[in-house]
C-alpha cells in the first residue's frame, strides 16, 4: 500500500504541476503572466492580464487537474485518490519546472474538493461567491472559504477528508500571508484591478 501512495502522491503531483496559467498567456501572445502582478501563474493573476476568458480557461484547469488526479487514482484504489489530490495540490504550489514557485492552489483545491466532496465544493462556491461580491478581494474570499471548508467536512462526518483539507487550508492561508498583510494594511487589489 505504502508504494501505491508514493505513486499516488508522484502522479498527483506531476500533474498537478502543470502550470496552465503560464501556458494559456504564453500560447495567446501575451508573454509570461510571471512578469505581471503579483508573478503569481493562478487565475487572479491572469485575469490582471485583462483576459477574462483566460483566466477562466486558467481556473478550469486547475481546478480540472486536482478532479482528474483523485478520479484517476481513485479508479484503482479509493484511499489513494486522497493522497493524488494532495500531490495535485502541492505540485501547483511547487511546480519542478518553474523552480517550485506555483501558484496559491486554490483552483486546485477546489479540484480536489469536488472529487472528493462536491456537496462541499457548493458551499465553498458560495461562499467564495458571497464574500468576492461583498468585498471584491479574491485573496479574502478564497480565505473565508478556506476556512470554512474542513469545519463542513467535519460536521458532515468525512474526518479523513477534513483532516485533509484542514492541512490544505491552513497551507492556502500560509501562501496567502502577503495578501492577508496588504488586506490588513487597506491596500490589496481588488478583483479585476490591475496592479
Amino acid at each position: 500500500m505504502a508504494y501505491g501512495i508514493v505513486l499516488a502522491l508522484v502522479f498527483g503531483y506531476l500533474l498537478g504541476s502543470i502550470p496552465f496559467g503560464l501556458l494559456i498567456t504564453r500560447a495567446a501572445g501575451l508573454g509570461d503572466v510571471r512578469n505581471i502582478g503579483s508573478g503569481n501563474i493562478g487565475a487572479t493573476n491572469v485575469l490582471r492580464t485583462g483576459n477574462k476568458g483566460l483566466a477562466a480557461a486558467t481556473l478550469l484547469l486547475d481546478a480540472l487537474k486536482g478532479t482528474a488526479a483523485v478520479l484517476i487514482a481513485g479508479y484503482f484504489a479509493p484511499e489513494l485518490g486522497l493522497w493524488a489530490g494532495l500531490g495535485a495540490f502541492f505540485g501547483h504550489l511547487f511546480p519542478v519546472w518553474l523552480g517550485f514557485k506555483g501558484g496559491k492552489g486554490v483552483a486546485t483545491y477546489l479540484g480536489v474538493l469536488i472529487a472528493l466532496a462536491w456537496q462541499v465544493a457548493l458551499i465553498f462556491a458560495v461562499v467564495w461567491l458571497a464574500m468576492a461580491f461583498l468585498f471584491r478581494y479574491s485573496s479574502l474570499a478564497a480565505l473565508t472559504a478556506a476556512i470554512v471548508v474542513p469545519i463542513a467536512l467535519y460536521v458532515l462526518s468525512t474526518p479523513e477528508i477534513a483532516g485533509l483539507f484542514a492541512l490544505m487550508s491552513l497551507i492556502v492561508i500560509i501562501k496567502h500571508r502577503a495578501n492577508i498583510t496588504r488586506l490588513l494594511a487597506g491596500t490589496e487589489n481588488k478583483i479585476g484591478a490591475r496592479e
